[in-house]
């Protein structure tokens, strides 16, 4: 096997600049992508985060880095196979857009080895070694032949491969050892396989003081003559691959699945489309697993360190809390408390917004579970999009139909890794006599709703919630995400047609607040940046500020650009993928785009406009989604985009939140012409953001008993 064909990559600190040729209008997707992976390769490295957490950061960063090539990677790659040649929005054929992923991910992996060796001195200098063969003692050798032989060889099978043996199927994320073997009785030599179980932890902990820890793949190298007697290793290395799968596409790169047909698509189904092995197999055994899975050479990746850094997270033990951020437990909005827990008498007095996980998730919870047990609550109808395995909020709407009340479930039987668990739970529900719909065909239904229907004074009141992110108790610990309350008639009234619109394809023939995808989201929101042009033409203020997690979509690019040459100031805060360029002269001098890479994941959308004012204003046009700014969001789901009006909640999402966003230095990156993102450098008094929200209550929420001290410092974000 040539050198070539299992390249030794070299390791950069960072990668290099995105190319552009005459300032492109777009950034590729993929590359931006790429680029906010190494945002998050970078926290690894920033000492102002515990040791464990900056290993938590590299296993995300790993992780995130096989579902890239699971999804986005295997897209192109069908592409390519395909022999489409459809561009990309930056113009790049699929085949050029390969060639500059792969360049990338190089460098990317590389960094993430390096951080590793980094992180391993650290770890060891605080207590924590991950060790090799070499510094095994005899007692922990003996120690350790117990524990293999009791717990780990009953679940390996030795797997010689030769004509009597074929091949083995290999799964997506399949991780083991390829051996060279021989013989003792003729030296005879022959190929064989050991795949490690899923169900084996990565680690082993050593008994003794201190923590020692030990890979499972040293483990079994120690004890190979106990799993082929009679045989000598003259060869060996682990190795790990990952799969193009059907269910890891479908989300993620749906855009890139409606290329194909669906023979096209059986075709390529499992293909492998990433082999990365352990620098010290041999060459001629890498070969030989190259040529069983069917590899090409741009698929292999010879990799010096640990394969598969998304297991480092089980090096995070309890007993170690000195090493992890401090604990941090989430209000509950007082507002709640002042009505003696009485969401609904709460959210009467006055709409309410919850920002999580600075606020309790808990509040959603009790919203359903009061609905649940409220004799005079008559109906419920909710969307289900991703929830735990023990959903409160399931096990609330069972309750409520056990208990008479007309319950309608919207589950979304196609969010991705969750397939299974929300046809199980769904059942359930059923079962309880919850009317469950799975909404459309053709559309993943995104919108995250509450609507529960109450008996008061003689007629029926309506109370809404509407939310940014899903009904997942366990996710809104970690993502930063919005809540809204209301029982605003209108909105109340707009989602009982969204309701019928996923239920009985009833189209709205009018919306009155809230704009919905595929209907009129779209619209919504361009139409409201042509406000914003037609209040800079008129010498008005005009000013735009949005919260994402993406910005893909080309037609709402173009309209920022447009806003950009008409004087419109635009600032954008976008988590992840950003495909606008900002800063190009007569094109977007007059936007500029930052993201946050902080503790939580930021996960809320917000878009404020205006509307003839510098922003922040009182009569500012803003409004909270579920969607970002994507094709797949705007016209292939069920979204919605909901209007904050109520004084208060409009000067918290505004004034507190997206205000906060917009100044924040200490987490922050900012996006250049060329597609380079750069800290902003570090200062004493840097504004973070997170900290902020973790340590102010909110304003919506802040009841009788939390007043903010008087005095306490507005925030005041200068030219813009």
């Amino acid at each position: 096997m040539e050198t070539a064909a299992v390249p030794t990559r070299t390791a950069t600190a960072r990668a290099p600049k995105i190319e552009a040729t005459s300032h492109a209008r777009f950034i590729n997707r993929e590359l931006s992508w790429l680029a906010f992976n190494e945002r998050v390769l970078e926290e690894a490295d920033n000492k102002c985060h515990p040791l464990f957490e900056r290993l938590r950061f590299l296993s995300i960063s790993a992780n995130n880095l096989d579902e890239f090539y699971m999804v986005r990677v295997a897209g192109l790659r069908g592409q390519v196979n395909a022999g489409i040649e459809t561009p990309s929005q930056d113009g790049l054929l699929p085949v050029q857009q390969l060639e500059a992923v792969h360049k990338r991910v190089n460098l990317l992996m590389h960094s993430q080895q390096n951080c590793y060796t980094r992180l391993h001195t650290e770890l060891r200098e605080a207590g924590i070694a991950v060790i090799g063969a070499d510094e095994i003692t005899e007692t922990e050798r003996a120690w350790l032949h117990d524990r293999f032989m009791a717990d780990v060889f009953p679940l390996l099978t030795p797997l010689a491969v030769d004509p009597a043996h074929p091949f083995p199927f290999i799964p997506n994320l399949g991780f083991g050892l390829a051996l060279l073997l021989q013989r003792l009785a003729d030296k005879k030599r022959m190929q064989a396989l050991l795949m490690i179980p899923a169900s084996v932890p990565r680690f082993l902990r050593l008994p003794g003081d201190g923590v020692r820890m030990i890979p499972i793949e040293t483990t079994i190298g120690l004890f190979l003559d106990r799993l082929f007697p009679g045989f000598t290793v003259a060869g060996q290395g682990a190795f790990r691959i990952l799969r193009d799968s059907d269910i890891e596409v479908e989300e993620e790169a749906e855009d890139l699945v409606r290329l194909f047909e669906t023979a096209l698509k059986r075709r390529r189904r499992g293909h492998v489309i990433h082999l990365g092995v352990e620098a010290a197999m041999p060459m001629d055994l890498a070969q030989f697993l190259m040529d069983r899975i069917d590899a090409k050479p741009d698929d292999v990746f010879k990799m010096e360190g640990l394969l598969g850094l998304v297991d480092l997270k089980q090096l995070i033990i309890d007993e170690r809390p000195d090493l992890k951020f401090a604990p941090y437990n989430a209000r509950f909005p007082e507002r709640i408390r002042d009505f003696g827990g009485d969401c609904f008498a709460a959210i009467t007095a006055k709409d309410i917004i919850v920002h999580h996980p600075y606020e309790s998730f808990d509040v959603v919870v009790q919203f359903v579970r009061q609905a649940a047990r409220d004799p005079a609550v008559v109906a419920i109808k909710q969307t289900l999009y991703r929830t735990s395995d023990d959903s409160p909020i399931v096990r609330a709407l069972i309750e409520a139909a056990e208990a008479g009340k007309s319950v309608t479930a919207l589950v979304e039987l196609k969010a991705r890794f969750d397939e299974e668990a929300n046809i199980r739970w769904a059942r359930d529900m059923e079962r309880a006599g919850v009317q469950v719909v799975y909404g459309f065909v053709e559309l993943k239904t995104h919108a995250k709703v509450s609507m529960v229907v109450r008996r008061e004074g003689g007629g029926l009141r309506t109370y809404c919630h509407f939310g940014t992110g899903n009904y997942h108790p366990y996710t809104a610990k970690v993502y930063t995400d919005l809540s809204f309350f209301t029982c605003d008639p209108a909105l109340a009234r707009d989602a009982g047609r969204l309701f019928n619109y996923i239920t009985g394809y009833a189209t709205p023939e009018k919306l009155e607040k809230v704009a919905i995808a595929p209907i009129n989201l779209r619209q919504r929101l361009l139409g409201s940046i042509e406000a914003e042009i037609a209040h800079a033409k008129a010498g008005r203020p005009a000013t735009i500020w949005l919260k994402a997690n993406q910005l893909v979509d080309s037609t709402m690019i173009d309209s920022l650009y447009r806003a950009s040459c008409a004087g419109v100031q635009v600032d954008l805060v976008v988590r992840g993928i950003c495909c606008l360029r900002p800063g190009v002269p007569g094109l977007s001098e007059n936007i500029r785009v930052k993201s946050l890479i902080g503790r939580f994941l930021e996960h809320s959308r917000i878009y404020a406009f205006g509307n003839g004012e510098k922003l922040p204003s009182a009569k500012a046009l803003v409004f909270i989604s579920s969607a970002d700014c994507m094709q797949r969001n705007f016209d292939r789901r069920v979204e919605t985009l909901v209007p904050i009006e109520n004084p208060t909640v409009h000067q918290q999402v505004l004034n507190e939140i997206m205000l906060e966003n917009l100044k924040d230095e200490a987490q922050s990156w900012t996006l250049d012409a060329e597609g380079v993102y750069t800290r902003i450098p570090p200062k004493a008094d840097a504004v973070n953001a997170q900290n902020y929200f973790m340590t102010n209550p909110s304003l919506s929420g802040r009841g009788s008993a939390l007043r903010k001290p008087a005095g306490a410092p507005r925030l005041v974000l200068d030219n813009v």
